[in-house]
């Protein structure tokens, strides 16, 4: 895989702190969205470019592995135990070649190690151990009612095009993974995998709370007091409902099935809770008050 730098990419220097991070990242991340840069191949690489760079320097471990080695920094441990045992064949009096070992290295020596000791030096090690490549992470942006329905879309991952079902019934935060489709392995080793999180907003009208949806509908005193009728929106689709006489301001009326989709569970589905908000009238004229007062004293 080409050495990226991360610190370039986020425009920041080797002492940035975690906030500096984080700032720059944010920056970024809204300048090169790919909801805001629609059919921009270029944008929606940077925008990939950019998650992997928070992702690595957002992590100190990462960030410790990634300084110290490069391009290299996924495979920090095993070079680290090369050098142990480098360090333990020297001071039995070995080396390579016939020679002392140095122990010492700096700068682009790393990846000439590297390769040396795994397969891409010239014969100083017949062991080729394959190595997994970077998993990647993305987040996808989605409303409530695109959670709702099962949704194909097309995204740009490392410049290749990977079409996805979205499953109904996603919820916020959740992570699904797709093997295969991170970064290439090193000598012939397995790519690694691309994790993709829901973001879902939240609607002004639908409250989710797992697969139950909770609303708020407001019927006038009238109604309330004597019964009627009211048409509700619901996710998929408009209902009509019959309000029972001497409803009470609060209470609620549940649906049974006509909530959120259960992940991956066929026809299944949580309820939707309404609750009424009763409208007291205002303005009333005299002979509507008198109306009130004789209802008051009866």
């Amino acid at each position: 895989m080409d050495y990226i730098d991360y610190y370039k990419i986020l425009d920041l220097k080797k002492s940035a702190s975690i906030d500096d991070i984080k700032k720059a990242y944010r920056k970024l991340a809204r300048k090169y969205h790919p909801d805001l840069n629609p059919n921009n191949d270029e944008a929606n690489k940077k925008f990939q470019q950019i998650n992997e760079a928070n992702e690595v320097l957002s992590d100190p471990e990462k960030r410790k592995k990634y300084d110290k080695y490069g391009k290299d920094w996924q495979h920090a441990d095993q070079l680290d135990a090369q050098q142990k045992q480098q360090r333990q064949y020297q001071s039995q009096g070995g080396g390579y070649g016939g020679g002392g070992y140095s122990g010492g290295f700096g700068g682009d020596d790393f990846s000439d190690f590297f390769s040396s000791m795994f397969g891409g030096g010239a014969g100083r090690s017949s062991r080729q151990s394959p190595f997994k490549g970077q998993d990647y992470n993305a987040d996808l942006q989605l409303n409530l009612k695109d959670a709702y329905t099962t949704q194909k879309q097309t995204l740009t991952v490392n410049g290749k095009q990977v079409r996805i079902t979205i499953p109904a019934g996603v919820e916020n935060g959740q992570k699904i993974k797709l093997s295969g489709y991170g970064a290439p392995g090193a000598n012939n080793g397995q790519p690694g995998d691309l994790y993709i999180k829901f973001n879902i907003s939240e609607d002004p009208k639908f409250k989710r709370k797992g697969n139950d949806i909770y609303i708020q509908e407001e019927i006038d005193l009238y109604t309330a007091v004597l019964g009627g009728e009211k048409i509700v929106e619901t996710l998929n689709g408009k209902v009509k409902l019959k309000i029972p006489e001497g409803t009470q301001p609060d209470s609620t009326l549940r649906l049974k099935g006509k909530g959120f989709p259960v992940y991956k569970k066929a026809d299944q589905f949580g309820d939707l809770y309404i609750k009424w908000q009763v409208r007291l009238p205002t303005n009333l004229n005299q002979e509507q008050k008198e109306l009130f007062e004789k209802l008051s004293k009866s």
